[in-house]
């Protein structure tokens, strides 16, 4: 089985790996949404943040990935309270999977060979403190998408049914990925997304050349195209995880607060919700630069990111909300 693309071999779409590196250092900004058209590296990129991703200490029997034995749910029936790492868990979530795949139900082979009433878990407890990944989530049947609406909003995964009455923790970083023509997405989940790129095929001559060498070497060439990469790889997730670490000792002076809500009020964007992801984006963003007070430079390159998709639309605006939010960043914060 071939590993996944290198994060760090991916050519261009910077603003796409910069999104997924900012919810890796802090998985709270809640995800990101990346539109557009087919071919232009979305689900590579997911992939890719797989291997690129450090290991989380999980206690090894429990089904919900839980860190320590005293969070794992009682009805796992956990007896092994050793721990040990694993890779960050990055979960598919396949269009046309029933709810039960989803939530999790009753074990119907535990039920019918011993008579027991057991729980199987479902995506949301693999996914849980990992990441779940939907391709063509504008394609999402609504009574999956309202599923996922409660566990991103509870953090919690509820099942009462079949005589079950089952709860664990559901916290996971949740990435779509679509074609816009296509369709569109429900507003209700569009919002859950903390952070929103628009992909676009490259025009370059030499970026599109890069491209194909490097997809060429990795499908034809594969163990000395990893062991070119691994290292850049490698280097990165140090970045990330000592950008974690100090994200605790970032300074956000009041003036940052007041920015970052006259850009959200200057570009009429719903509810609180922009505010606050813009800061923990920013916030991400400047503990990655080994920044350690936030400035406006930091809010200023994560604008477009946290707040483009929470745009009233303007019919008659045909440049687009990521030009919007670019025109409005600019007379707000200064060229």
């Amino acid at each position: 089985m071939k590993h996944p693309f290198p994060f760090s071999a991916i050519v261009g779409q910077d603003e796409m790996k910069q999104a997924m590196i900012l919810t890796a250092i802090d998985p709270s900004i809640g995800g990101v949404l990346v539109f557009g058209e087919r071919g232009t590296g979305k689900s590579t990129a997911v992939r890719a943040l797989a291997g690129l991703l450090p290991p989380i200490s999980v206690v090894k029997s429990c089904p919900v990935n839980s860190a320590h034995p005293e969070d794992c749910p009682e009805w796992a029936n956990i007896d092994d309270i050793e721990t040990h790492d694993i890779p960050t868990p990055v979960i598919d979530l396949p269009l046309g999977v029933s709810e039960d795949r989803v939530t999790g139900a009753l074990d119907i082979e535990k039920a019918l060979t011993k008579g027991e009433k057991a729980f199987q878990p479902g995506l949301f407890a693999q996914a849980n403190r990992g990441y779940l990944y939907i391709d063509e989530v504008n394609l999402l049947e609504d009574h999956i998408v309202d599923l996922l609406l409660d566990v991103a909003q509870s953090g919690e995964n509820v099942v009462e049914r079949e005589g079950l009455s089952i709860r664990h923790a559901a916290r996971f970083v949740l990435v779509g990925s679509g074609n816009p023509e296509e369709g569109e997405l429900r507003p209700q989940l569009l919002d859950r997304f903390g952070l929103s790129v628009d992909v676009v095929s490259p025009t370059d001559i030499e970026e599109r050349v890069q491209v194909i060498r490097r997809r060429d070497k990795y499908e034809n060439d594969h163990s000395a195209f990893m062991l070119r990469w691994q290292a850049e790889d490698a280097a990165l997730r140090d970045r990330i995880v000592t950008a974690r670490k100090a994200l605790k000792a970032l300074k956000t002076p009041d003036s940052a607060l007041r920015t970052v809500a006259e850009l959200c009020i200057n570009l009429g964007s719903d509810g609180l919700r922009g505010e606050l992801t813009l800061l923990k984006a920013a916030r991400a963003h400047a503990a990655f630069r080994d920044d350690t007070v936030l400035s406006t430079s930091h809010i200023r390159e994560t604008a477009a990111l946290a707040l483009r998709h929470r745009l009233r639309r303007d019919p008659l605006d045909e440049a687009g909300s990521g030009a919007r939010v670019e025109r409005i960043v600019e007379e707000t914060l200064g060229a």
